[in-house]
């Protein structure tokens, strides 16, 4: 696995993909990266870690482009700019976020086994939280229904 840390383009495949995404036609980096999401959070038996790699950074780009979100900032991630993405794509990016932390998931057996695994997970966190932010707990009621 060529990982060097826990961003998510700090990985051979990531990087790959960046480079993917800079040598296509604007008109198709949308395309690639639905694609690369839809594959993620499609339901199988097992999620291998290339397709989670590249499902991870993926969605730190429709991140980047939420009003909440920050910058997909790497020296691994496009230097090309990205049209804009469609909203739905939030939705299909939590979902592969989903599947990228699964117990199905390659790459979040590897993370486990790893030092910097509740790094990672935390940072996986943080992608989806931007995308689909949990609900602040329920403080005490007012008054009695």
């Amino acid at each position: 696995m060529g990982t060097w840390d826990i961003g998510p383009f700090d990985n051979d495949t990531a990087a790959d993909f960046a480079g993917d995404l800079d040598e296509a036609t604007m008109e198709e980096r949308e395309s690639m990266i639905r694609r690369v999401l839809k594959r993620a959070a499609a339901p199988s038996d097992y999620l291998i870690t290339p397709d989670a790699e590249r499902a991870v950074a993926a969605a730190a780009l429709v991140v980047a482009q939420h009003p909440d979100g920050e910058p997909a900032c790497s020296n691994y991630g496009p230097s090309e700019p990205l049209p804009e993405l469609p909203a739905d794509l939030r939705t299909l990016a939590v979902g592969a976020l989903d599947r990228v932390v699964d117990e199905r998931s390659e790459i979040a057996e590897l993370w486990d086994e790893a030092p910097d695994g509740p790094r990672w997970r935390r940072d996986i966190t943080r992608l989806r939280d931007v995308l689909d932010p949990p609900n602040p707990p329920q403080g005490e009621a007012l008054f009695e229904i």
